[in-house]
Formats: C-alpha cells, structure tokens, sequence
C-alpha cells in the first residue's frame, strides 16, 4: 500500500496515569440512577429516538434531544421544560453538530453523562437499487454520524474526568441477514457494532462503557415503510415496540460500568433467526 502511513500519536487517557486511575474507580464502581443524568439523542424527533428521550425524562433525567426535523422535536418540547430538556438541530452527518448536541448538554445542565447515536437511515432493495446518493446518505448517516457524535462524547467525557456511556442504536442486520435485501444498510450496521466493540476496548481504561443494542425489527414508520415486514403489518404483529428499545437503553444506563454489555440483540416473539 503506497503513502507515508499511519503515524504515531501521544497516548491519552490511558490506565496507569494516576489521575484516569482514580476516575475509573469512581466510574466503574458507581451505580447509576437516570434521575439528573444528562443524556443527548440523535433522531429524537423518530419513534425510537423519542421513545428513549420520554423514558430518561419521564425517570428524572435531563435530555439533549438532536434532529434534522424542527417538527419531530415539537411533541417532546410541547411536553418538557427547558430546565429538563435542550433541543439542537442539525444533520448528523455533519461533525459540528455532535460538537454542539454535546456543547448545549454542558452549556443547560452542566456536563453530559452519556451519547445514544440513533439517528439512522436505510433503504430496503437489492444493491442495484440504490442510487449513489442513497449510498452515501446511509454511509454517512449511520456510520460517519456515529463516529461523530463519539468523538464529541470522549472529548467531554475526558474533560469531566469521570467515565460516560455511549450507546449505539445498531441492528441485527448487521449480524445476518435472512432474505437479504439491505445490503448496504447492513454493512453500515455491521460497521457500527464493530465501532461499538472497539471503543469499548480503547476507552474502558477511563470509565468510558460503550455498548451497541441491535434489535430486530421495530413497529415504527421507518421500518413499515421501506418493505422490510413485505406484506405483515407490524402493528398487528408480536414485532418490538419503540418502548421495548427505550427500556434497553435505560438499563444499559443504570448498571455499573463494571458491567459490559458490549453487544444487545433483540428478538421479537413473532421472528425466528
């Protein structure tokens, strides 16, 4: 491979440094409760990303909401204060809104405890039906998005010196695929639980958790819409409810960073793998 590759960088944050020392004690031994967490979402204005918002709020917590969509966001801030919930928009593909979802966690509430990367996009069809757009907005989305919102959560995590979580909203697509057909977005799912497994690795030494639930599928619109059930109408079905993901995400939350999850499938009752 031709070019001048990779060069070495000063390690930060590593154990043996006495000062991460003390912070991942602290941080892995502490249980957590949501009340007066800070949490920041991406694709908060959608089902699932809604549903995670009301539940942290609804158990005390305080939420950065992110969306693309002003609209989406309207039922949760119709329903929340500014003392509990902070709104930013912007399109998750770009860096700088990671930087500022995290930056209005700090600047209403005072730090940020943990990132959910929820915020996706996906096409259902065979991998001569996407436009070259399409491949790009899923790519960047659910990957690039995710790396994004990442690096924005380690640089405040490092900078509170306790410990965070990240969550990644991924999927069973990118573990396997039944009848095929979302060839594309699986390999972006694929990319995020293997994102996931790695930043665990790197950044567990500071009390930094990250863990990646990927369920099957969820009755909300997205799914319904792209073909992924054929002619099954999720909402008539056994399929996972927004909810049920919401309630991954809580207790992924609450448990001591002593404990990793790393990876979370979910299954529905009415599909079989």
């Amino acid at each position: 491979m031709s070019g001048t590759g990779a060069q070495a960088r000063p390690a930060t944050g590593r154990a043996g440094d006495p000062a991460v020392d003390r912070a991942t004690s602290r941080a892995v031994d502490r249980s957590r409760s949501l009340a007066d967490t800070v949490v920041v979402v991406t694709g908060a204005g959608g089902s699932i990303g809604g549903a995670i918002a009301r539940l942290v709020l609804e158990a005390g917590g305080r939420v950065v909401a992110g969306d693309l969509r002003p609209d989406a966001l309207a039922p949760l801030r119709d329903a929340w204060g500014e003392d509990r919930l902070a709104v930013g928009l912007g399109d998750v593909r770009d860096e700088a809104t990671a930087d500022a979802l995290v930056a209005a966690g700090v600047q209403a509430f005072g730090r940020v405890d943990s990132v959910v990367a929820n915020a996706a996009v996906g096409f259902y069809g065979g991998v001569l039906d996407y436009s070259a757009d399409d491949v790009s907005l899923m790519v960047d989305v659910n990957v690039k998005g995710t790396v994004w919102l990442a690096r924005a959560a380690v640089r405040q995590f490092r900078t509170q010196g306790d410990g965070g979580d990240i969550v990644i909203l991924g999927s069973v697509a990118g573990l396997l695929i039944g009848g095929g057909q979302e060839a594309v977005y699986a390999a972006t799912k694929a990319a995020q639980i293997n994102l996931g497994y790695a930043l665990d690795r790197e950044l567990r030494s500071e009390g930094i958790r990250t863990t990646t639930i990927a369920p099957a599928g969820v009755n909300t619109p997205f799914a319904a819409a792209d073909g992924r059930f054929g002619d099954r109408d999720p909402s008539e079905g056994d399929f996972l409810e927004p909810e049920d993901i919401a309630q991954a995400v809580a207790y992924t939350l609450r448990q001591p960073r002593r404990m990793r999850t790393e990876l979370w499938t979910m299954w529905s009752l009415c599909e079989s793998h």
